[in-house]
């Protein structure tokens, strides 16, 4: 079986702005960074993903500071970096195609553990389409964070809410819902 390929999504300055507002999970790049720590350390595959939002207000938007990565978790050298102007890391870019060279598989393909922000954007939609393209999914629960989000009809939905209902509708169909110390262990 192939080794597993570590995906981080979006671990940019940009996800500092006030405009995300509230949100769960301080320790995910540290947990992120626990994850880089074993990839690197055993040679293993890892992909970045980085946003080069195409819209004039972002902060994403690539020639300002918000685009940089977060120094806890960017790249090193001869890691692959894939650029995505939408949701989804699979959309608009060579991820499939990159995924099977960069874990020397072959046809196959590799499993993946995916991770990062927003949950409930970014990573949501690069897990399910992973999925539909026959990817298997493991996803850290713990290496994701959310914001709060206002619903349709003005409720504001608390970012540890919006966190365990996207784990909750991702797990099982999508992805293996799991935590950064069972990745490291290697249970499954």
């Amino acid at each position: 079986m192939a080794e597993d390929v570590l995906i981080v999504i979006d671990q940019q300055k940009a996800m500092d702005h006030p405009k995300w507002g509230s949100r769960n999970n301080p320790g995910a790049e540290a947990n992120i960074a626990r994850l880089l720590a074993d990839w690197r350390r055993r040679g293993a595959p890892i992909v970045h993903v980085k946003h080069d939002s195409t819209s004039p207000d972002s902060p994403f938007r690539p020639g300002q500071e918000g685009n940089d990565f977060l120094p806890l978790t960017a790249p090193r050298e001869g890691e692959m970096v894939v650029a995505k102007k939408v949701h989804s890391a699979f959309i608009g870019t060579d991820l499939a195609a990159g995924l099977q060279a960069t874990a020397g598989c072959g046809g196959d393909k590799p499993p993946l553990v995916i991770c990062g922000v927003l949950l409930a954007n970014s990573v949501e939609a690069t897990v399910r389409v992973a999925a539909n393209l026959g990817f298997e999914v493991r996803l850290p629960g713990d290496a994701c964070w959310s914001c709060d989000k206002r619903d349709l009809t003005g409720r504001l939905w608390p970012a540890e809410d919006v966190h365990q209902l996207t784990l909750a509708l991702l797990d099982g169909e999508y992805a293996e819902v799991t935590t950064v110390d069972s990745i490291l262990a290697g249970t499954r």
